[in-house]
C-alpha cells in the first residue's frame, strides 16, 4: 500500500512551488512561466501545469485565462479567517475522536505520535510534516463523522502550504510534538472537552508559527 511519503511528481512540484512563494523567492504578481518552471525543476511542462492548479487551490497562485499563472497577493485577513475555521473544525474532530475512537484507532494514534518523536530528535522537519498529515487524518477518521471529516480535510488541503511552512520555524518541531501529546493524552483518556481545548490551542500555535515564519521570510 502506498504511503504519504510516496509523492507523485505533481505533488512534489506543488510543494516546491508553494515553498518558493512562501519563502519570498517568487513574489506577489510575478508571472510563473511554465517553461521556466519546467527548466528549473528539470521536468516537462505537463506536471508543472498540473502542479500550478494544485497550488492555485490554496490561493497562493492565480490561474488567469489566456495569461497563465501568477503569484497571488495573500490577504492576511482571509488567511486568518481560514485558520480560525480550521481550528474549530479540528477541535470538533478531536472532541468526537475522544468519544468515538475504537481501541485499535487509539493505539495507532499513540504509536504514530511516539514514532514522530524520532523525527523531532533527528530534526527531520520533512518527515515530521508527512507524519503530521497522517496524525491529523487519523483524528478526522476517528471522529466517525464523515461530513465533518470531509469538510476538515478539504480546508486542510487549502491551508496545506501554510501549515507545512510552519515547520521551518526554529524550534517548532518539539513544540508541535508536545502539543500533539496533549491532544493524544486527552483522546486516549476519553476526555472530550480536554481534547477539544488541546487541539484548539495547538491550531492557534500553528497559525502563530506560520506568522513567525512569514515575518522572517519577509525580513
Amino acid at each position: 500500500m502506498a504511503t504519504r511519503t510516496d509523492k507523485t511528481l505533481t505533488e512534489q512540484l506543488a510543494i516546491n512551488i508553494a515553498d518558493a512563494v512562501l519563502s519570498g523567492e517568487f513574489v506577489s504578481g510575478q508571472r510563473l512561466d511554465e517553461q521556466m518552471l519546467a527548466q528549473r525543476f528539470n521536468v516537462s511542462r505537463t506536471p508543472v501545469r498540473e502542479a500550478l492548479r494544485h497550488v492555485a487551490s490554496s490561493g497562493l497562485v492565480e490561474i488567469r485565462p489566456r495569461r497563465g499563472a501568477a503569484v497571488a497577493s495573500i490577504d492576511k485577513n482571509d488567511l486568518e479567517m481560514l485558520f480560525v475555521a480550521m481550528g474549530e473544525l479540528e477541535a470538533a474532530c478531536a472532541r468526537l475522536a475522544a468519544l468515538s475512537m475504537t481501541p485499535i484507532e487509539r493505539r495507532r494514534l499513540n504509536a504514530l505520535h511516539e514514532k514522530m518523536a524520532d523525527y523531532v530528535t533527528g530534526d527531520l522537519p520533512e518527515a515530521f510534516a508527512e507524519s503530521n498529515l497522517d496524525f491529523h487524518a487519523q483524528i478526522y477518521a476517528g471522529a466517525h463523522n464523515r461530513a465533518l471529516a470531509e469538510m476538515t480535510a478539504g480546508l486542510r488541503r487549502r491551508l496545506a502550504p501554510y501549515r507545512r511552512a510552519q515547520f521551518r520555524t526554529p524550534g517548532r518541531l518539539p513544540h508541535s510534538h508536545a502539543e500533539h501529546g496533549a491532544v493524544v493524552a486527552a483522546i486516549l483518556a476519553g476526555h472530550a472537552a480536554e481534547a477539544h481545548a488541546a487541539m484548539l490551542h495547538h491550531m492557534t500555535l500553528v497559525e502563530s508559527a506560520f506568522e513567525e515564519f512569514s515575518s522572517a521570510s519577509a525580513a
